[in-house]
């Protein structure tokens, strides 16, 4: 029997644990794939893609309009996101993964899914991983058709549920990457026996088509928003959209929607998904307990067509110089949203310059975790921006990579960027194209946010200043408080390599 002693402590120690579980929020992390910051009518006056459902969250939260990603790509971002770290650290310095790649985050390095699991929570992932896993293969792979010899009813390993989600549907990778296959947990729903082609062709499910990933990715997670209604635990759902990346695939239903283009009635279909996600959250009684972030993984794809949107009036970059790919504005600074009722102010922005990479110390500030110092190396708690509380930057700079794997670095009004050109596919790749060209960029974001006028002449100390804060974080191995770490692999600051169009995603 107990003794009344040690029952009292074990009831205090109970309803503490209660009381903590019950203050911390459900984690909604909506991300959007190739959506610009113009597209968004609650960032854009002009804009014409009528985009009421994250208006809405935007009108209930705050709304971050100086928000970055690590990369101007989708794997490198997606690592940034779930690892804190930024993806140049890494062995992949430029380009993005294939459908078949292998995992790039390492054997035990802490995600964000990781993190919240020891705390307690449920965490799912659902839609385009993009980050690698190892496929089952009965052979050595079949060199341009990597999935010749893939055993597709065995487990994959190094997926989702390797770094701490539970539970895993979607994609391995871009919308426009074979496999054209779903992934549940570690296994494929069924064979990919059959061949298609979304621009690139290769191994599919017989059943599979491109129009049905959005909506299915959509369903699944309204299904388990339900499921987790009726669960004691707060939970994690990390929600990659595989929109509006090529191949603009819209739903029957968004066809000429927009009387735009079809890219627009994507658009609104991403739209239409992020209000059904909403929708759940209030109908299971959720909305209140949960903090719901909105982003997109980098700027508009070219593979959306400029032309045709501009011809309508419409410009997917806003006012930005550049768009994917590009170290310029146009290729990483992307729409932001958080909603978390009762803790973050509705109708409110923030002017704070902040990482998608932030995830990781912001959820672990929220849930009182402690991170060790091998972990979220370059990540930045928004929770004070959040609230409202801050008196200062969070971040002390903010660094960047285009596709290419050129870097820049962010430090107040001060852009400096590392290489001639965008860094992207329209970047200059011969001798003969880089002359006259300056090495560096440095422009004055305050007053020039279209960065148009190259002012590094002008301010050397400033570019000595931003080159040895860079060299620092890079020689640290982090750019935030902590013992230092190193990198996967040696990383300069010029990593670039030229690369062609379909080298991207």
């Amino acid at each position: 029997m107990l003794s009344i002693p040690l029952l009292g402590r074990l009831l205090i120690l109970l309803v503490a644990t209660t009381t903590n579980a019950a203050q911390r929020p459900n984690i909604v992390y909506l991300l959007a794939d190739d959506l610009g910051y113009g597209d968004l009518s609650c960032l854009n006056k002009d804009s014409k893609i009528p985009t009421p459902n994250i208006d809405r969250l935007a009108a209930a939260g705050m709304t971050f309009t100086d928000a970055h990603s690590a990369s101007a790509v989708c794997t490198p971002t997606r690592y940034g996101i779930l690892t804190g770290r930024y993806p140049w650290r890494t062995r992949m310095k430029s380009g993005v993964l294939g459908g078949f790649s292998p995992p790039l985050i390492e054997p035990g390095r802490m995600t964000v899914a990781s993190m919240l699991k020891a705390q307690g929570y449920h965490t799912a992932a659902f839609g385009k991983w993009h980050l690698g896993m190892n496929w089952p293969h009965v052979g050595p792979a079949t060199k341009g058709d990597p999935g010749a010899n893939v055993d597709w009813s065995k487990p994959i390993t190094g997926g989702p549920t390797s770094v701490g989600f539970d539970e895993y549907f979607g994609i391995s990778a871009s919308l426009d990457m074979p496999p054209f296959i779903f992934i549940h947990n570690d296994h494929t729903v069924g064979l990919a026996t059959a061949r298609k082609k979304w621009v690139r062709q290769g191994a599919a499910a017989p059943d599979f088509e491109a129009v049905n990933v959005l909506p299915t990715i959509t369903e699944k997670t309204v299904e388990y928003i339900g499921r987790r209604a009726k669960a004691a635990t707060p939970f994690f759902a990390y929600v990659p959209f595989s929109a509006p990346h090529a191949p603009i695939v819209p739903a029957k239903e968004f066809a000429g929607a927009s009387n735009v283009s079809p890219y627009a009635d994507f658009v609104r279909q991403v739209d239409a998904s992020v209000g059904q996600i909403l929708d759940a959250l209030e109908k299971n009684g959720l909305a209140n307990d949960t903090l719901v972030m909105f982003a997109s993984d980098n700027g508009f794809s070219p593979a959306g067509d400029l032309k045709l949107q501009l011809e309508h009036g419409h410009n997917p970059n806003y006012l930005f110089r550049g768009a994917k790919a590009d170290i310029f504005e146009g290729g990483h600074h992307i729409p932001f949203i958080a909603r978390w009722p009762g803790h973050v102010k509705p109708r409110s922005t923030s002017a704070d310059v902040v990482c998608l990479n932030d995830l990781m110390a912001t959820a672990a500030e929220i849930t009182g975790a402690k991170l060790p110092d091998d972990a979220a190396e370059d990540s930045v708690s928004i929770l004070p921006d959040l609230l409202g509380t801050a008196t200062k930057p969070v971040r002390e700079a903010t660094v960047h990579a285009s596709i290419d794997g050129s870097l820049s670095i962010r430090q107040g009004k001060w852009k400096l960027e590392l290489c001639p050109g965008s860094g992207g596919w329209s970047s200059p790749k011969t001798p003969k194209e880089l002359e006259g060209l300056p090495a560096v960029q440095l422009y004055d974001m305050t007053a020039d946010i279209a960065e148009r006028r190259n002012v590094q002449s002008e301010n050397t100390e400033v570019l000595d200043r931003l080159t040895t804060l860079l060299q620092t974080y890079i020689d640290r191995g982090r750019s935030t408080p902590g013992a230092a770490q190193k990198n996967d692999t040696p990383t300069s600051l010029r990593t670039a390599k030229v690369r062609k169009p379909t080298d991207g995603d």
